[in-house]
């Protein structure tokens, strides 16, 4: 790849960062599987026959579901990261599509994956749209990133009432965010 064009501790994440840190586990993956909808794309454009980040897509949700357990959605993430590595010097923008799909599984995991599908999308779209104002590029995206996580936020609990199927480990309410332990503010 070029380069990462934000990285986790990019100041221009702050506001998306102190959110994710506030978040539960299951209102982080709906945002991811979210993000996804708008990245996958940039990669399938590309590369139509190339159906790993898409098979991805459907073990992290399959995963959040309890529908299959973790040994095989880390297979399909990895399958997703492998797609990033052989096509990056061909597609940049392709290639940090797949790496965010790959970390929209890991949010299934643990919620510092979360980062890495905003750092990773991000990446895919400045460089998918040749953006001469990568500023301006960056900033729309990160506003539909955070309106959305502010949605998801809202939603998780009307899900929860709704009887939504969630993997055991997903219910738990009691484990702090990961995200905030890892910076250091729980």
């Amino acid at each position: 790849m070029k380069k990462m064009i934000v990285t986790r501790e990019s100041p221009v994440l702050e506001s998306l960062r102190t959110l994710i840190e506030k978040q539960k586990h299951r209102t982080l993956v709906m945002w991811a599987l979210d993000c996804a909808k708008g990245i996958l794309p940039i990669f399938e454009t590309k590369y139509p026959k190339d159906k790993r980040p898409r098979e991805a897509l459907r073990a992290a949700r399959l995963w959040a579901r309890g529908d299959i357990k973790m040994p095989i959605a880390k297979k399909a993430a990895h399958a997703s990261h492998n797609a990033a590595s052989e096509v990056i010097n061909d597609s940049p923008a392709a290639g940090a599509a797949a790496r965010a799909i790959g970390h929209v599984v890991g949010t299934v995991h643990v919620e510092t994956h979360a980062i890495g599908v905003a750092c990773y999308g991000i990446t895919a779209f400045v460089y998918d749209l040749s953006a001469e104002d990568q500023d301006e590029v960056i900033s729309k995206i990160l506003t539909c990133m955070y309106d959305r996580l502010t949605y998801w936020e809202k939603q998780i609990d009307k899900m929860d009432i709704m009887k939504t199927k969630w993997a055991p480990f997903l219910l738990r309410n009691d484990v702090p965010n990961k995200e905030k332990l890892l910076r250091g503010k729980a």
